[in-house]
């Protein structure tokens, strides 16, 4: 069984950095793309960033584009949020997902784990 546990999360202002950690344990025996949701408070989750397995397919929100910068650690088995510039509306829990194979779909459509997110309060 695949564990994926969250961890970075806390208060920041509006302007500042935090950085997100996600390591997966138990070993999953195939390759793996991980990536990262948010859920804000009385809304639906939704799509942050993503990365494959060789970190040579990363994808973005939008909303997040060209402030936050996803990558995973040399062990594979783990990948980080780089936040930066934050704003308020970035205050969300977020949550961590794995999904075998080479994509996590924006959709969040068969994502075979989800961590129990960690949460991020941005203050103005």
């Amino acid at each position: 069984q695949v564990q994926l546990v969250e961890s970075g999360g806390g208060l920041a202002q509006a302007g500042g950095s935090l950085r997100l950690s996600c390591a997966a344990s138990g070993r999953p025996s195939v390759t793996y793309a991980m990536g990262w949701f948010r859920q804000a408070p009385g809304k639906e989750r939704e799509f942050v960033a993503t990365i494959n397995w060789s970190a040579d397919r990363i994808m973005y929100a939008d909303s997040v584009k060209g402030r936050f910068t996803i990558s995973r650690g040399n062990a594979k088995n783990t990948v980080y949020l780089q936040m930066n510039a934050v704003k308020p509306e970035d205050t969300a829990v977020y949550y961590c997902a794995l999904r075998y194979g080479d994509t996590v779909p924006s959709s969040g459509s068969g994502i075979n784990y989800w961590g129990k997110g960690t949460l991020v309060t941005v203050s103005s």
